[in-house]
């Protein structure tokens, strides 16, 4: 994987303000890479140290093997949550 591809979405992870969220495509189309699994495999190897809870799938749901974790840290940010999905 092309390190300043990593780069570029790692940085626009961090800048995710608290409270917000951004779907896997809409990291992507910043980043300027062609695929939402490309950020999906980013976060799965660098996930750790990023705020990674703040990138959901395009309907707003999270991620499913991290969905109890994810849904917390959202609404502890104050992220509006129904029917386990971000309400916009």
């Amino acid at each position: 994987m092309d390190d300043e591809v990593v780069d570029r979405v790692e940085g626009i992870i961090r800048a995710i303000p608290p409270g917000e969220v951004l779907s896997y495509g809409e990291v992507a189309d910043r980043a300027g890479v062609r695929s939402p699994r490309l950020v999906g495999r980013i976060l799965s190897e660098c996930g750790d140290d990023l705020p990674w809870h703040r990138v959901v799938r395009s309907d707003g749901s999270p991620t499913p093997h991290l969905a109890t974790r994810q849904l917390a840290l959202l609404r502890a940010e104050g992220v509006r949550i129904a029917g386990g999905r971000v309400v916009s």
